[in-house]
């Protein structure tokens, strides 16, 4: 068994993309994500990786994208502003579906706002910040074990779907400090890209069964195109109405068609609950001490964490709406998750929005004095 390690979120999510395979960071330096980049930094060179500090947000994503198609693991980290700047090639990552992995490490906003308080005000940026029609993967951690764990599991959908996957944390969980055991190499599973086989003719977005096409890496032999520009199987461009609807229609399809292996959630107390929380990342941890002292005075009421928030998991909250009469949602910004579980859920039970955004963290008082204000 590994020994105990007191560890900061930041500093887990680096060693949990190394333990994955990450062999290339590019970024730039961006409060409260730095520390991601300076661990990069000192741990990369001895398991033979490349870092780089970029002169800003698009290089680095750019930087990250080339490295990925010679084969290579790659991550990206930044905070909100910074975040804006890589929607560009976000975008350009999942039309040419290139694996790779972006942190964005959620501080106060808009603009430059708190550059050191936390807040969750970027979960609609992560789903639709980029220009076009495509899905995402967005996991959301709340304890700094989790950090590392679903870091991993980042780079394991990223690989095996052919897509860009977001690590949504908040400047709670990557300065926070706690003591981890981390798990066995050998108990942890790690997936790669599938590879085309040599000898074959290469076509770069012939999809296999499973909704994805084999992906080779320059420099092992095959030739290949590369466009942001709607493509064929070929790789070229192409005008065609029915191809660009199919080649969109298959982006969709590879990630809602496999969301079993991709949605991860946790919910507890939710039997016979009549009442529910649903929370997520840090707000998370203080909606749970809430839940835990109002079952204490008889309140049936249970809680709902949703780690991956794009694609939503939307059966299971749709199920939690059937039994409970009112179902709250807590987070620090203006209620922006509130809107996609009244969509799923607002037919069934009522919605309530908890919202704090004064860049401090979600109190587990003030969520239980919102609550009782409606029961």
């Amino acid at each position: 068994m590994n020994e105990p390690r007191l560890m900061l979120g930041n500093e887990a999510c680096v060693e949990g993309a190394i333990a994955a395979g990450m062999r290339f960071f590019a970024g730039y330096p961006i409060t409260p994500s730095t520390e991601i980049a300076e661990k990069s930094a000192e741990l990369l060179p001895r398991v033979n990786g490349k870092f780089i500090q970029m002169e800003d947000e698009l290089g680095s994503m750019a930087a990250i994208l080339g490295a990925s198609l010679t084969g290579l693991k790659v991550m990206t980290a930044t905070s909100g502003p910074g975040f804006s700047l890589k929607q560009e090639n976000i975008g350009y990552a999942a039309m040419t579906e290139i694996p790779c992995v972006i942190v964005n490490v959620q501080r106060g906003g808009p603009s430059t706002g708190l550059p050191t308080q936390p807040a969750q005000g970027d979960v609609m940026q992560t789903r639709w910040g980029t220009h076009g029609d495509h899905p995402i993967i967005v996991i959301s951690p709340s304890s700094v074990l989790e950090a590392y764990l679903y870091t991993i599991k980042a780079y394991n959908i990223s690989e095996q779907f052919r897509t860009p996957v977001i690590i949504l944390m908040e400047e709670t969980i990557a300065h926070l400090r706690e003591k981890v055991i981390l798990p066995d190499m050998s108990t942890i599973e790690i997936i790669n890209r599938k590879k085309p086989q040599k000898g074959q003719e290469y076509y770069p977005y012939a999809a296999d069964t499973d909704g994805v096409p084999p992906l080779a890496s320059f420099g092992d032999g095959f030739h290949f195109h590369v466009t942001g520009l709607t493509h064929n199987e070929k790789g070229y461009p192409s005008g065609s109405p029915e191809v660009h609807e199919a080649l969109i229609k298959r982006l969709y399809d590879k990630i809602y068609n496999h969301l079993d292996a991709i949605t991860f959630f946790e919910h507890e107390q939710t039997d016979d609950a009549e009442y529910a929380v649903i929370a997520y990342g840090g707000a998370a941890r203080s909606a749970k001490e809430s839940i835990k002292a109002m079952r204490k005075n008889n309140m049936k009421i249970g809680m709902f964490r949703p780690i991956t928030l794009w694609p939503s998991p939307e059966e299971q909250i749709r199920k939690l709406s059937l039994k409970c009469k009112k179902i709250f949602v807590v987070e620090m910004n203006m209620g922006q998750y509130s809107l996609e579980v009244q969509r799923i859920a607002g037919k069934n039970a009522e919605v309530i929005p908890i919202n704090k955004v004064n860049g401090e963290l979600i109190e587990p008082d003030f969520i239980t004095q919102s609550i009782r204000r409606f029961i």
